[in-house]
C-alpha cells in the first residue's frame, strides 16, 4: 500500500504516518496540561513547530546541493521531506526550554515517545511491499514496438505513472526527462494512464518535452498490478525487475537521485 484514499483524497503513507504522530501528540499534551502542569500545552506548541522545522532543516542541509540553485524549494513541504533525527533534537531543544518539573518532564517524555511509536508503527502498517515481480503485460510504446516491463532486463528502472491532466505530474515531467537524459546507468519508462496516443504527443509538443520510452497504458493495468492509488506515482525497479521503492505524489531531485543512486548500488 503506498497511500490511503479518504473520498477524493489521497494521502501517500508517509504523510498519513506523520499526521497519527501528530494527532497522538495534540491529545496526549492536551490531557497532560490539564491533569499534569499547564505548561505541557505551551511546550506542545513551540515543540511541534520546531520539530517539524528542524526536520525541515534537516532535510534541506543533507541535500544542499539539490536546494542551492532553488532555496525557495525548501518551502514545498508537500514534496515530502523530513529528517527525523534534528526533527526530534529540535523538540527536546524546545523541552529544555519550557520544561522544569519532573512530573511534567515525565509527560513530555511519555508524548514524545508514544508520538515516535504510533508514526513509526503506521509506517511499517502502511510500507510497499518491495520484491514484488515486474509485470508481463506489453504495453503500446509511442514510438517502437510493445514493451513489458519485465522485457527490460540488465539495468535498474524507474517508471513513472503519468498523465497530462494531472497537476504535479506536469510540474514534475522536466524533472524526470532532465534526469533521465543525463543517466545510461539506468533505464526510464513513461507510462500514461488512460490518455490517447494523439494527446500524449500534442502535450509533449507544446512543452517541448523529448521522452524515450512513452507507454500507454489505456486500461490502467500497471496501477492495478502494483496496487497504487494516484498520480503520479514513481516506481524503482532492480535490475532483475522487482520492485524495490516507490514515490507517491511530485517527487523532489533529492528523492530522484537518492533512490536511483541506491538502485545503481545494488547492482
Amino acid at each position: 500500500m503506498n497511500a490511503i484514499a479518504i473520498g477524493p483524497l489521497v494521502f501517500p503513507t508517509q504523510h498519513i504516518a506523520i499526521l497519527a504522530g501528530i494527532f497522538v501528540f495534540s491529545f496526549l499534551s492536551s490531557i497532560f496540561s490539564r491533569r499534569v502542569d499547564p505548561v505541557v500545552g505551551k511546550w506542545s506548541t513551540w515543540a511541534l513547530i520546531a520539530g517539524l522545522v528542524g526536520g525541515r532543516l534537516g532535510h534541506v542541509a543533507l541535500h544542499w546541493q539539490n536546494f542551492s540553485g532553488d532555496l525557495w524549494r525548501a518551502f514545498a513541504i508537500w514534496q515530502g521531506g523530513f529528517e527525523p533525527i534534528p526533527g526530534l533534537v529540535s523538540a527536546l531543544l524546545a523541552s529544555a526550554l519550557f520544561i522544569r518539573s519532573v512530573n511534567a518532564g515525565l509527560a513530555t517524555a511519555a508524548t514524545l515517545g508514544a508520538s515516535v511509536l504510533v508514526a513509526t508503527g503506521t509506517m511499517q502498517l502502511t510500507k510497499v511491499t518491495s520484491g514484488q515481480i515486474a509485470p508481463t503485460v506489453a504495453l503500446q510504446q509511442m514510438e517502437g514496438p510493445p514493451l513489458a516491463i519485465s522485457d527490460v532486463a540488465g539495468k535498474p528502472v524507474v517508471v513513472n505513472l503519468w498523465a497530462s491532466w494531472c497537476p504535479p505530474c506536469r510540474r514534475e515531467m522536466p524533472l524526470l526527462a532532465k534526469v533521465a537524459a543525463s543517466r545510461n546507468d539506468v533505464v526510464f519508462l513513461f507510462v500514461n494512464q488512460g490518455e490517447s496516443a494523439e494527446t500524449i504527443r500534442s502535450y509533449l509538443a507544446s512543452q517541448g518535452l523529448k521522452l524515450n520510452h512513452v507507454l500507454l497504458d489505456p486500461s490502467m493495468q500497471m496501477p492495478r498490478h502494483y496496487r497504487t492509488l494516484g498520480l503520479p506515482m514513481t516506481l524503482f525497479l532492480k535490475a532483475d525487475g522487482t520492485l524495490a521503492a516507490t514515490h507517491m505524489g511530485e517527487i523532489s531531485p533529492e528523492a530522484l537521485d537518492t533512490n536511483i543512486n541506491k538502485l545503481a548500488g545494488a547492482t
